[in-house]
């Protein structure tokens, strides 16, 4: 079946092609015939129970610097004139995000969109992660510096970072007697409303954070992010490298234990993290990453996995 499939996410001038998993998600789209616009978050609009973009018809290819050709913006009705909406902007998950989630929602009904925005918006990051503890390393979430230091006595060493945070950005790690833990939490409690998560920190990390590829709740595989030299975080927009990986017994048990709930909910595209292989940090949600290099070391099709689980939803209604 041929789709109209229109792609919610940042600008396409300014992606790099080769890890892009969204614009990967948009060649496989157009390999199967399928039509592609591309509008950004604050293009959407809503009026008389309609939701429409300012959507750009494009086409894609694998040429870096000339990897789109655009045709002239229309009013796209996502309700009435899209089979699907891929929901792929960049975090900050703020309340342009959210509004984005609320708008989308309305055409639900009527409309794929992946993921699931009603979801999506009640499952950030490191808040749906809390569903499954008992994975999880040892966690605190808080504004409060006491319950910090008392934290930090407990595990000797911990990692501080903003609880809707994304791609490595103001992850720190923090010792025992440490004394820039007043100030980090001084300076979080002005920069965010919201409370930060602080964990034990897990000295697996120098090893790899690896990042696991869920498609409709079915396992498609993973990549170990390995950190540069001198850092603790591996995510690769901050220098890691990716390395090739099998998964462990646990890391299949907790694959195993999301995988129904992830489905449940409509999250179709999800990638989870994992330290140490036992240690489960996120569940990525809003724009997750990493099946291109995934593929490119296991000679899988992750892009196709996507696409055969949204046709098949879309054949099941």
């Amino acid at each position: 079946m041929s789709l109209t499939v229109a792609v919610q996410m940042d600008p396409l001038e300014t992606i790099k092609i080769a890890g892009d998993s969204s614009f990967a998600l948009m060649l496989s789209a157009q390999a199967r015939g399928h039509r592609l616009f591309h509008y950004a978050a604050e293009d959407l609009s809503y009026a008389d129970g309609r939701v429409w973009a300012k959507a750009r018809p494009v086409t894609v290819k694998r040429v870096a610097g000339d990897h789109f050709t655009a045709g002239d913006p229309v009013a796209l009705d996502l309700g009435s004139e899209a089979d699907v909406v891929l929901m792929r902007q960049d975090p900050p998950f703020d309340l342009g995000y959210i509004t984005a989630t609320h708008l989308l929602e309305r055409i639900a009904d009527r409309t794929l969109v992946v993921n699931d925005p009603a979801s999506v918006r009640n499952a950030p990051e490191k808040i749906l992660v809390l569903d499954y503890a008992r994975f999880m390393p040892p966690t605190l979430v808080t504004r409060s510096l006491d319950e910090a230091r008392k934290f930090l006595d407990q595990h000797g060493e911990i990692v501080v970072k903003p609880l809707h945070g994304n791609g490595g950005k103001a992850i720190f790690k923090i010792g025992r007697g440490d004394a820039n833990l007043s100030s980090l939490i001084e300076v979080f409690n002005t920069a965010y409303r919201e409370p930060h998560m602080l964990q034990a920190f897990i000295p697996d990390v120098v090893s790899g954070d690896k990042r696991i590829i869920l498609v409709d709740g079915v396992v498609a595989g993973g990549i170990n992010r390995i950190p540069g030299e001198g850092e603790i975080r591996s995510n690769l927009a901050v220098g890691g490298r990716a390395a090739p990986t099998t998964l462990t017994e646990t890391e299949l048990e907790i694959c195993a234990a999301l995988g129904p709930e992830l489905k449940r909910r409509g999250l179709v595209f999800v990638g989870i993290d994992v330290i140490g292989g036992k240690w489960l940090t996120e569940i990525n949600v809003t724009s997750p990453t990493g099946f291109v290099g995934m593929d490119a070391f296991n000679g899988t099709d992750t892009g196709a996995m996507i696409w055969d689980a949204i046709e098949a939803r879309l054949a099941a209604r």
